[in-house]
C-alpha cells in the first residue's frame, strides 16, 4: 500500500493493473486489511472493481479468517455488477 502511495506521486498511472497487483501481493502477503484498503482506494478513483482484483481481496479475507468481510465483499460485487466466477 505504501508503494502505491509512493506511485501516485509520481508520473506512473495507477490503474486497475497495479491495484490488482497490489491487492495479489498483500493476499500472498496475508494482508486482507491492506488488500480491502486498495480495493477502497480503487472505487474512491472510480476506477471499475474486476473479478480477479475482488477474488484475491476475497482470499486474503479467508487467509485472514475475515469471513464476513469477504461476505461483504460479494455484496459489493453483487452492487458493482463485477461478474462473479465460478
Amino acid at each position: 500500500l505504501g508503494l502505491l502511495v509512493e506511485i501516485a506521486h509520481t508520473r506512473v498511472e495507477l490503474n486497475n493493473i497495479t491495484y490488482s497487483a497490489g491487492v495479489s501481493a498483500c493476499e500472498k502477503g496475508g494482508q486482507w486489511s491492506k488488500a480491502l484498503g486498495i480495493l477502497a482506494v480503487m472505487m474512491h478513483a472510480r476506477l471499475e472493481l474486476e473479478t480477479i482484483t475482488c477474488n484475491a481481496a476475497i482470499s486474503a479475507c479467508e487467509k485472514g479468517e475475515q469471513w464476513e468481510k469477504a461476505l461483504g465483499l460479494l455484496a459489493v460485487m453483487a452492487c458493482a455488477r463485477v461478474e462473479l466466477s465460478t
